[in-house]
């Protein structure tokens, strides 16, 4: 899988999920990345190392609260998503993204978002939003631009916009400057989890319209 993999994350995001600096959502979709990409996992691996090399070095432990030990084994319990091989067999969903569902693709709790694209908002902290998009073969996802980051990994099939063309495991990134129309490939419906830190921008009225209500 992870040789078909043609669009990576960057230092910075691998970085700051070794950190642990990113918001759940992000953490969810280096986590799954990660699970599909040895390429991206092999690096992550190496900031890990280069942080631990960093912690021996200081000169004095930091101090900890009587309470840090209870606190990291609350973060334990919560299954916070982790970057696991993906399992053997027929699964769209990578491992971590099970965790969050509760299952395979059959079980995910679907809203229609109109013209036959539907979604599904994952449970995560609020300061970013990590949803299931699912786009019709052939459809497009009405065209729009971005007030932060967006994250897109294709978890099925594959969808082309203005930028490149992007198959399973992929990962695009966009920011502010990117204006877009994602559409999916005639020869398969696509399933995408998407990552955004701040609403979509749509160009046309109806889907401004319904953004509040669709929490896009």
């Amino acid at each position: 899988m992870s040789n078909d993999i043609k669009h990576h994350l960057t230092d910075d995001l691998l970085m700051a999920y070794a950190a642990g600096n990113l918001p759940e959502a992000f953490d969810l979709m280096v986590a799954t990345h990660l699970s599909l990409c040895d390429h991206c996992r092999a690096r992550a691996e190496s900031f890990d190392a280069v942080g631990g090399c960093v912690l021996q070095e200081q000169d004095s432990p930091a101090s900890m609260s009587d309470e840090s030990l209870a606190a990291t084994m609350a973060l334990i319990a919560q299954g916070a998503p982790i970057a696991k091989p993906a399992r053997p067999g027929c699964t769209v969903l990578p491992a971590p993204l099970q965790n969050y569902v509760g299952g395979d693709v059959n079980d995910i709790k679907w809203r229609s978002i109109g013209m036959g694209v539907k979604q599904a908002i994952l449970p995560t902290t609020s300061e970013a939003t990590a949803r299931l998009l699912f786009i019709p073969a052939g459809a497009a996802v009405p065209d729009h631009s971005h007030n932060g980051m967006e994250l897109t990994m294709v978890l099925q099939g594959a969808f082309s916009d203005e930028v490149d063309h992007f198959g399973r495991g992929d990962v695009e990134i966009a920011d502010e400057s990117l204006h877009h129309t994602p559409t999916a490939d005639i020869s398969e419906d696509c399933i995408c989890l998407a990552v955004t830190d701040a609403p979509l921008k749509f160009t046309k009225l109806m889907p401004r319209l319904f953004q509040p209500f669709l929490r896009i």
